[in-house]
Order: structure tokens, then C-alpha cells, then sequence
């Protein structure tokens, strides 16, 4: 697997990732207004990193490098759990500096459980337009 910068001619494959993605894993959410376009404004200011497999793009994951906080992660529906997202997961972390973040959304358990593994804590609680998430917190190797 390979894990590379955006190119503006992924675009198009990652508006429709994020879409069905969102469709699939967000159920408890009436998503009849999600749009392709929709990506756009999630993605502002963010580095966004894409994973390929066999030249075949399978995900992605933006992040807001300043701040350790890792905004999106979205595998491709058919290609979850067979290491796309541990793979993205695992690059994102090795590239912060400090304490890593990110908001998981309460309903979200499969998210939750698949962060968990991979060594972050819940740290708070708090509201979002598309409810309640969770605050999560990955600690640099040798901070634990």
C-alpha cells in the first residue's frame, strides 16, 4: 500500500469516497442532503493524504497538521478491514508532533473500537451538528 499527498485528480474519487462512506457507516443520521461537493469544505486548510492499493485508490485521511488533529479518516465501504484504515491511521500518527486528536462521534461504534485498538483515550465529551462525539487523544509513544 502506498500512502501519498492529494492531487486535485483525486477529487473526484474522494467526493464520492466520503459520500457512500458517510452513507454506510453514519446510518443514525438522515443523509438526503449530503452531497458530492460536500468534501470541499471538510478539506479546507487540511493536508489530506490518500491511500492506494494496486494503483486503485481505497482511502484517505485529512489532517490539521499545526493542531496533531486528524479531522477524517474514510476507507472505501468494500475495501474495510483489510488494513486501509490501520495503514492511514498509523502514517497520520507517525507525523504529529504532540499529543494527537480528533472527535468521534458517540453513535460511531465501530470508529470508536477501531481507535481504541489502536491506542487512543476518550478525554471529554462534547455537541456537533451531527450529535454527540467523543474528544479522543493519541499519546506519542514514550508520553504515556
Amino acid at each position: 500500500m502506498q500512502i501519498r499527498p492529494f492531487h486535485e485528480a483525486d477529487r473526484p474519487f474522494l467526493r464520492t469516497l466520503f459520500l457512500a462512506a458517510r452513507r454506510e457507516n453514519w446510518h443514525w443520521l438522515d443523509g438526503s442532503a449530503w452531497q458530492l461537493e460536500d468534501l470541499d469544505g471538510v478539506i479546507i486548510g487540511e493536508t489530506v493524504w490518500v491511500a492506494e492499493q494496486q494503483g486503485k485508490r481505497v482511502g484517505f485521511a485529512a489532517v490539521l497538521e499545526n493542531d496533531n488533529f486528524l479531522h477524517s479518516l474514510y476507507v472505501d465501504p468494500d475495501c474495510q478491514r483489510s488494513g486501509v484504515g490501520s495503514a492511514l491511521l498509523q502514517f497520520v500518527q507517525s507525523r504529529f508532533t504532540s499529543t494527537g486528536a480528533l472527535k468521534c462521534l458517540l453513535h460511531n461504534r465501530a470508529a470508536q473500537q477501531f481507535y481504541r485498538h489502536h491506542g487512543w483515550q476518550s478525554v471529554a465529551q462534547g455537541e456537533s451538528e451531527q450529535g454527540s462525539y467523543l474528544l479522543m487523544h493519541y499519546l506519542l509513544p514514550g508520553r504515556r
